[in-house]
C-alpha cells in the first residue's frame, strides 16, 4: 500500500507541475525554430513551411526548437536523403542539455541506393541510453513525406510513423529505472556524416561525389506542455480533452495490433533480445518493454 501511494503521489505532483505549463499548437519553422550550424546549409523556405538541411564533404547542418517542452505530442514530415546515402545520418530527437540529460531519439541511417533506411529509436534518462530497437520502414522514406510522431506522457513515450506505433517504452521507475519525466527537452534535427558507423557498422563510407545530400522537413506540430508559460491547457483536469488526450495517451487494442505487426515483420534490433550484449541478463527495464 506504501509503494502504491507512492507512485499515485509522484504522479500527481507531475500532474500539477504539467498544469503550470502552457501549449504550443503547430507554428512555422522561422518562428519555432532557429538554425544552429551548417554555415548557410540549412534553409527555411516557403514563407517558413519548409526546412531543407544538406550535407556535403565540408559540413553537415542542424536546426533546433526555440521552445522547450515536459511531455507533449510532436509530430514532424520528413523526406530522407534519396539515392545512395550511405553514411550519411537524419537525426530528429528531443534532448535536454548535460551529462545526465535525457533524450527520444527518432535517427535515420542511410544506405545504399535500392536497400531500405534503418530507424534507429533510443531513449536516454539520467544520461543512460542503451535502449535501441531499429526498424526498417514499410515504404520509400525518400519518395515523399511521412509523418515521425513522439508522444512523451508521464507513463510511457510511443514512437509513431504516420500514425502507426512501432515502439512503446513504459515508465519503469516502480522496479528502480529512472525515466525521463523532470527535464524539460528541446527538439533538435541534424544531418551529418557518420560514416564511421551508420552503414554495415561502418563498412560502407560516404560517396561524396553524390553531395550535396538533402533531406527535407515540413508540417511540424507539438501539443505540448512549455515550462514558464502562464497559462495553460496541460492541466490533468483537461486531459480528457481532444487537444490533450496525449497526457494520458495509452495504446488500444487495436494500435496494440498494428504495433506487433510493425515489430514482427519491420524490427530488426532489440536491445531486450541481444543475449550477445548482455549475457548476464537483460536490462531491468525490459520487463515492462518487450
Amino acid at each position: 500500500m506504501a509503494s502504491f501511494s507512492s507512485s499515485k503521489l509522484v504522479l500527481l505532483m507531475i500532474c500539477v507541475m504539467v498544469s503550470a505549463f502552457g501549449v504550443a499548437i503547430g507554428g512555422k519553422f522561422n518562428e519555432e525554430f532557429e538554425i544552429t550550424w551548417g554555415d548557410g546549409r540549412a534553409k527555411i523556405l516557403n514563407n517558413g513551411d519548409l526546412l531543407t538541411l544538406s550535407l556535403d564533404k565540408i559540413s553537415g547542418s542542424g536546426f533546433q526548437s526555440k521552445n522547450e517542452y515536459l511531455f507533449g505530442k510532436i509530430d514532424m514530415q520528413l523526406k530522407l536523403v534519396p539515392g545512395n546515402s550511405a553514411g550519411t545520418v537524419t537525426a530528429y530527437y528531443l534532448s535536454s542539455q548535460g551529462p545526465t540529460h535525457d533524450e527520444i531519439d527518432f535517427e535515420f541511417l542511410g544506405n545504399l541506393s535500392g536497400d531500405p533506411y534503418t530507424l534507429h529509436t533510443n531513449v536516454f534518462s539520467q544520461g543512460k541510453g542503451n535502449r535501441e530497437q531499429q526498424f526498417h520502414l514499410w515504404f520509400d522514406p525518400t519518395a515523399d513525406f511521412h509523418t515521425y510522431s513522439i508522444t512523451w506522457n508521464p507513463q510511457r513515450i510511443i514512437f509513431y510513423v504516420d500514425g502507426t506505433p512501432i515502439r512503446e517504452y513504459k515508465n519503469a521507475e516502480s522496479i528502480g529505472v529512472s525515466y525521463p519525466k523532470n527535464q524539460p527537452m528541446r527538439i533538435y534535427s541534424s544531418l551529418w556524416n557518420a560514416d564511421d558507423w551508420a552503414t554495415r557498422g561502418g563498412l560502407v563510407k560516404t560517396d561524396w561525389s553524390q553531395a550535396p545530400f538533402s533531406a527535407s522537413y515540413r508540417n511540424f506540430n507539438a501539443n505540448a506542455c512549455i515550462p514558464k508559460t502562464p497559462s495553460s491547457s496541460c492541466s490533468s483536469n483537461s486531459a480528457t480533452s481532444t487537444s490533450n488526450s496525449w497526457l494520458n495517451e495509452e495504446l488500444d487494442n487495436t494500435s496494440q495490433e498494428r504495433l506487433k505487426w510493425v515489430q514482427k515483420n519491420y524490427m530488426v534490433y532489440n536491445y531486450c533480445t541481444d543475449t550477445k550484449r548482455f549475457p548476464q541478463g537483460f536490462p531491468a527495464d525490459c520487463v515492462q518493454n518487450n
